[in-house]
């Protein structure tokens, strides 16, 4: 039986970020996806028009019908637009068997809100404690821990505050920052440096998406933390690298880029 992995994730119809990007990668790695669609946008390389998010019943009632049938090795969020909805998941990741990666999307990439500033505090206080991995980027950390996080001693403070808040490890990842794309995941009283190679690129659209993904892939094929990171760091580099240039806007990464793995 292939090894099965889920995204809780919001559309991107042109095809760059959110579910379309998590099928994509989980495909690359073999791993057979199943998705749950929490919110609906318009939007392409250019920007985002319009958010729709779904009613939280209907979110609840997706993720028990796939998971009573088919149940995933790793799960992920991405985009879950309302404090309902986080609520929601927060309520049924309770009882999940099998370890969720929290990618706590906030906005897209040309800077339209993905999810209310209520449900940020949900995502934080709910969610959080039962996330076995949680992959902000810097500014997502600085709002999920009111911290400064600037310097790679705050990428490890930041992280370790979100392990303080429940979460079994933080990836801090270092994009955003100036100079090369360094990222520190943290666990309880331990720190690993995952070094990157800046791309001089519009071409990123849909990276966090398909980063977190990766790792959850990994981890639905058995992959400890630290080779599911390192594997998806691997990918994510590569994909950025051969950006395949698509749209008049910021573009997707290259889903279909080979797979390192040990």
């Amino acid at each position: 039986m292939p090894a099965i992995a889920l995204t809780i994730a919001g559309s991107d119809p042109s095809g760059g970020a959110g579910i379309q990007a998590d099928l994509k990668t989980f495909h690359q790695f073999g791993v057979y996806g199943e998705a749950v669609v929490t919110l609906i946008t318009v939007q392409n390389t250019q920007g985002v028009s319009r958010v729709q998010t779904l009613p939280p019943d209907l979110v609840i009632q997706q993720i028990d019908a796939v998971i009573s049938d088919i149940r995933p090795g790793a799960a992920k969020t991405g985009a879950l637009g309302s404090v309902e909805i986080v609520e929601a998941v927060a309520g049924l990741a309770k009882s999940f068997r099998f370890p969720l990666v929290v990618d706590p999307v906030m906005v897209s990439k040309h800077g339209v809100p993905l999810i209310s500033p209520e449900a940020q505090q949900a995502l934080k206080q709910k969610l959080l404690p039962h996330a076995f991995l949680v992959t902000p980027n810097t500014p997502e950390a600085e709002a999920l821990t009111g911290m400064a996080v600037r310097s790679m001693e705050e990428m490890q403070a930041a992280g370790e505050r979100l392990v303080e808040l429940g979460a079994k490890a933080a990836l801090i990842k270092g994009g955003h920052r100036e100079g090369e794309p360094i990222d520190v995941l943290v666990t309880a009283g331990d720190a690993v440096i995952y070094p990157g190679r800046r791309i001089n690129t519009p071409h990123t659209h849909g990276t966090g998406c398909t980063y977190s993904a990766a790792i959850a892939a990994n981890l639905a094929l058995a992959f400890d933390l630290n080779q599911s990171v390192q594997h998806a760091k691997d990918f994510i580099q590569l994909a950025i690298e051969k950006a395949p240039a698509l749209g008049r806007g910021q573009g997707p990464v290259n889903h279909f880029v080979e797979v390192i793995a040990d």
